[in-house]
């Protein structure tokens, strides 16, 4: 009697055994539901149409994004229904055509309009189904909700106006500083033709290029164009120290060859750590030549393209000023000098060399310019007066368009001819 208490009491707690076919219907239980469950509840829309376009269903995700019930769309609204104005005039005019002519249109930007009146932008995807002699039955089409996108692309857009802002300002502060670093008017030498000219390849940086023209004591005047290693506010530092140590070395002594000797000194001594900064610089040093007329211009070049003389015979050549060296590398920098006359009639042009190394074809994969071809297009100016000179090489660098990659300065000067009531 005990045993067979015991043999009840161990069959009650063992587990049941299963039918074989239990496992298989619950199995195929569960993906029913799953499938039915992955269509309501999917995280996209889903919705069902006949061919003109009356909703025949639709999944509980896309009824509780628009705020409906079942009841209120199925077979009483059509997909177009659920748009706004804009929407439902683009569906009718670009939308549906397509969809008819393709048979499928993916990714389409639309708006819905749920049921409290406010807008659901959403990704549309829309496919024809057909049946099996290949006529079509309905239309299945994917909602994809679009806020967060619509979101980011707003802030995207938000973003990138203010860095257009921040970018415009850039360029005004760009533009203010540069003009720091000009003179405001070229001074007025008697008996001198002068103009000058600032070309800016681009408004994003600032370069540095400079010149200036200034009077000296006894009658006599001086002048400087150079161009400082890089471009930003480092360069724009460069560009103002050299400037007014070019002022001020010449009011201490006016040599040429001796101003640029104190800008090597003052350069090679504040830049030569580890961000070395250096520059090109011609001084020229202007003197009346009294009864002969004309002026004496002493010329010092620092590793500075040569200028050029136009003369008044129609001639034009390079003022060689050989083996000058770079401002500021070395601490005892060699610096080349040449002394021409400006007799009436004669153009010096004096430019840095983004003129030279620009690409005439507008595209870095072409030659540049060059020195010759420069020489050779003074040439055909010359004789000519520092204004027309000076605005035929702006002409000339509007043609290079985007081919100018650097700044470019150009300064000239002219003795003019006497009018018919000065000469004897």
């Amino acid at each position: 009697m005990s045993a067979s208490g015991d043999s009840e009491s161990e069959s009650a707690d063992q587990p049941r055994p299963q039918h074989p076919g239990d496992d298989h219907a619950t199995f195929s239980a569960l993906l029913e539901d799953s499938a039915e469950d992955l269509y309501e509840h999917a995280p996209c829309g889903y919705l069902s149409t006949l061919l003109d376009g009356t909703i025949a269903k639709i999944n509980t995700t896309l009824l509780d994004w628009l705020g409906y019930d079942h009841g209120d769309l199925v077979g009483r609204r059509t997909f177009s229904d659920l748009l706004t104005v804009g929407g439902r005039l683009y569906h009718e005019t670009h939308f549906g055509p397509l969809l008819r002519m393709q048979g499928e249109v993916s990714g389409i930007a639309l708006e819905l309009k749920a049921l409290d009146g406010t807008r659901l932008p959403v990704l549309v995807t829309s496919t024809v189904k057909t049946g099996g002699d290949g006529r079509p039955l309905l239309i299945r089409t994917t909602v994809f909700d679009a806020r967060d996108r619509r979101a980011y692309e707003t802030e995207l857009l938000r973003a990138r106006k203010e860095a257009e802002l921040e970018r415009e300002e850039l360029k005004r502060l760009n533009a203010t500083l540069q003009q720091t670093l000009l003179p405001p008017t070229l001074v007025n030498v008697p008996g001198l033709d002068v103009a000058a000219h600032y070309h800016v390849a681009s408004t994003d940086m600032v370069g540095g290029d400079f010149y200036d023209l200034f009077p000296l004591s006894a009658g006599t005047w001086g002048l400087f164009l150079g161009d400082v290693c890089g471009k930003g506010a480092a360069a724009a530092a460069v560009t103002s120290l050299a400037r007014y140590t070019l002022r001020a070395a010449a009011v201490y002594d006016p040599d040429p060859a001796a101003v640029l000797g104190n800008l090597n000194t003052v350069l090679h001594h504040e830049y030569n750590g580890h961000d070395p900064r250096f520059c090109t610089v011609v001084f020229g040093l202007l003197t009346p030549e009294g009864d002969r007329g004309g002026f004496r211009i002493t010329l010092a070049s620092g590793g500075h393209p040569p200028a050029l003389l136009l003369r008044a015979d129609g001639s034009a050549d390079h003022v060689h000023t050989p083996g000058g060296q770079l401002i500021g590398v070395l601490s005892d920098a060699h610096i080349a000098t040449a002394t021409v006359h400006l007799a009436a009639g004669d153009t010096l042009l004096l430019h840095t060399d983004g003129l030279t190394e620009a690409h005439p074809d507008g595209t870095r994969g072409g030659g540049r310019y060059g020195d010759e071809a420069l020489l050779d297009f003074v040439r055909a100016l010359a004789p000519t007066t520092a204004s027309d000179t000076v605005a035929a090489i702006r002409d000339l660098l509007d043609t290079f368009g985007t081919g100018v990659d650097d700044d470019t300065a150009v300064l000239a000067i002219n003795v003019p001819r006497p009018t018919s009531e000065e000469q004897p």
